[in-house]
């Protein structure tokens, strides 16, 4: 009887040296990954993304089968929440320091940002009041505008108030964190800022005001955009506003989705954590971001 080949496929796998990986269709040169790299313990994908905490972060309280979709699109939503607040706040930096160029590009980032973060709404938009309820009893006190990383975009964005912090009162890094973004100007601030050093008549009360306090629109600003509006459309400024607008209608996007999602979902019931559900969300849907952006457009 024939001693079958050394490069016979049926004796390769029993003849490979310990630890080695068996050559097959997939895996020869020139496609093949390198299968030996972490081997030892860990992947360097592993090791830079992190994604053995990730997907371990899952853990239902129910025994449906949609909290387990609600639970991951509410943690890839808060993902995207602190992306999206680091873009900002780039943005906010290099305007502080008349970089145009850094700020459109962080600005327009945080569109594409959005515009997947609004997309995470389709898993649950369709959500009948019955197969909500399936797992709602889960959440207990729990309620999105308890999330410490969609405050601070809130904040960058000008709706400031002292009051929502409470809820974090027992997380002392989330709160410290909530504390300084409360103090610092937003970005509609660091805008008018640069306005300002531009030469155009921003009112002082405007530039004065106490960064802690709610934005409310200014007739002076108003009248600054339509005058900008009205110039050179190849602009730099006129450029900031429409990567400003473009942010301002997305997250105006994102409200009206969590409302109709919601809607669906319970109706007019009382939200969870206490809050009014609909009627507090219909209330913050019918907010403009940036507003004199958007009225002064009016005058143009």
């Amino acid at each position: 009887m024939s001693q079958p080949s050394p490069i016979d496929p049926a004796n390769s796998a029993a003849s490979a040296p310990a630890g080695s990986v068996p050559a097959d269709a997939e895996s020869d040169p020139p496609f093949a990954p390198d299968l030996s790299i972490g081997s030892s313990s860990t992947t360097p994908y592993e090791d830079y993304v992190q994604a053995d905490v990730l997907t371990h972060l899952q853990h239902p309280l129910s025994d449906d089968p949609g909290e387990m979709v609600f639970l991951v699109t509410t943690q890839v939503m808060e993902l995207w929440f602190t992306v999206i607040v680091h873009e900002w706040r780039t943005a906010a930096e290099a305007l502080r320091r008349d970089d145009l160029t850094v700020a459109r590009d962080a600005l327009r980032r945080s569109t594409y940002e959005l515009e997947a973060l609004n997309a995470a709404w389709k898993p649950l938009a369709r959500l009948t009041p019955a197969q909500f309820n399936a797992y709602r009893s889960a959440l207990g006190e729990g309620s999105g505008f308890q999330s410490a990383m969609y405050r601070r975009m809130e904040f960058l964005l000008g709706e400031k108030s002292a009051s929502m912090l409470v809820p974090h009162r027992g997380a002392p890094r989330e709160l410290a964190e909530l504390e300084k973004a409360l103090q610092e100007p937003s970005l509609w601030d660091e805008v008018l800022g640069l306005l300002a050093r531009r030469g155009y008549p921003v009112p002082e009360a405007v530039l004065r005001r106490d960064p802690a306090l709610r934005y409310e629109p200014d007739p002076g600003v108003e009248a600054v955009w339509a005058e900008i509006y009205d110039g050179p459309q190849e602009s730099d400024l006129v450029r900031l506003g429409e990567a400003l607008t473009d942010v301002a209608e997305l997250v105006w996007r994102w409200r009206n989705d969590h409302l109709v999602a919601t809607r669906r979902a319970m109706g007019a019931k009382m939200g969870t954590g206490g809050s009014a559900g609909v009627a507090w969300l219909e209330k913050r849907a019918r907010k403009n971001v940036f507003p004199e952006l958007w009225t002064a457009r009016s005058h143009v």
